[in-house]
């Protein structure tokens, strides 16, 4: 049971908190390359990608 909580913790806490750093990180990426940077969408399909784990 107790696995069973930290695992739930984990996923209710980390998941959006990368999901977060990956689309900053993503926009950052767009404002110093430019919006056609494959780094930039690639960052921002991945932020969005990380919500749907949850």
């Amino acid at each position: 049971m107790r696995r069973r909580i930290v695992r739930w913790i984990i996923i209710a806490i980390a998941v959006p908190i990368i999901a977060n750093i990956l689309r900053k990180s993503g926009e950052h990426v767009e404002k110093t390359r430019g919006p056609e940077s494959k780094a930039a969408k690639g960052l921002k399909v991945a932020g969005s990608a990380v919500r749907y784990v949850k």
